[in-house]
Formats: structure tokens, sequence, C-alpha cells
């Protein structure tokens, strides 16, 4: 009886991991930035200590793109898990993308799309 009350109840049904659920919040996103004229260069770009998960070209900037999803706003709104570790990760790594793609682009920005409740906002220079 105990368990009973206290028995994990999936948030999703649709979604089986953590995984999927980031996966799923990324084809949004990707869509999305297209939509906004974003020509896409790379997703999950991963090194040792870490992932950008979008990698794009937004007129002259390169940007860097973190993507959050959340079905409610339980736990906060999704750009709130940016936070500065988070940000300093994604830096080093944006730092190693362009040394070994020989990027000549200056103009860098950080970028954060956030899902929630199927909504999709694009807070550009988040960082």
């Amino acid at each position: 009886m105990f368990l009973k009350y206290f028995k994990r109840q999936p948030i999703n049904n649709k979604f089986k991991s953590t995984k999927e659920i980031g996966d799923y919040g990324e084809k949004l996103a990707l869509k999305f930035l297209k939509k906004q004229g974003y020509e896409i260069l790379c997703t999950n770009y991963r090194i040792r200590y870490g992932e950008i998960d979008i990698v794009a070209k937004d007129g002259l900037f390169t940007v860097f793109i973190e993507v959050k999803y959340r079905s409610k706003k339980l736990y906060g709104y999704p750009c709130e898990a940016v936070d500065k570790h988070k940000q300093q990760k994604i830096k080093a790594v944006a730092s190693q993308y362009l040394l070994r793609n020989e990027n000549n682009n200056l103009l860098i920005r950080f970028d954060v799309v956030q899902i929630i409740n199927g909504k999709i906002e694009l807070i550009k220079s988040a960082f």
C-alpha cells in the first residue's frame, strides 16, 4: 500500500527516455530555426567534455544553440536550466569547434531555444 502512493509515474507516455525527449525537442528546434532562416551547420557536436545541440549560421554570425524542452512549467522555464556552469561548458566546446573547423568568422553568438507546452521561443544572445 505504501508503494501505491509513491510509485513513480511516467510524465509523458509518448517517450521512453530523456534522450528521446531531447531528440524530439531538437527536431522541433531544427524545423523552427530553418523557418527563421538559419543555415544548420552541425547538430550534436560532441567532444570529450561537452556537447552543443546545434551549430548554425544566422547572417554573418556563427551561432551555438542550446535546446531545452519541457512538457510543463512544473520545474520552471527551460532556459533557466542553462546556468553559468552549462554556459561555460558550451563556450569551451564552441571554442574547440571554431578551432577544428577553421572558421574565420569572428562574429559568434550563443542562443537558447526553449520549448514549453508546445510553444517555441528563440532567445538570441542568451549569454
